[in-house]
């Protein structure tokens, strides 16, 4: 894994907010793939919460939030 492969470089990391306010310093949405279904029939999906420092094995360089 390249040192820069984490989710919070990622461009498809979301900082996690709820209600408009920062959640936690550590954590965000991960944008990459369509939201999960939940059990309940009239549940809405969710995005997945990943930590800043996880990683998963769609990165490529290209991939890296624009600064």
């Amino acid at each position: 894994m390249p040192g820069n492969a984490h989710c919070e470089s990622c461009r498809f990391f979301d900082e996690h907010k709820l209600n408009g306010a920062q959640a936690s310093g550590d954590q965000g949405l991960c944008r990459y793939n369509p939201p999960v279904t939940q059990p309940a029939p009239e549940s809405k999906g969710l995005w997945p919460v990943v930590a800043n420092s996880d990683w998963c094995g769609h990165y490529t360089p290209e991939m890296t939030a624009a600064e």
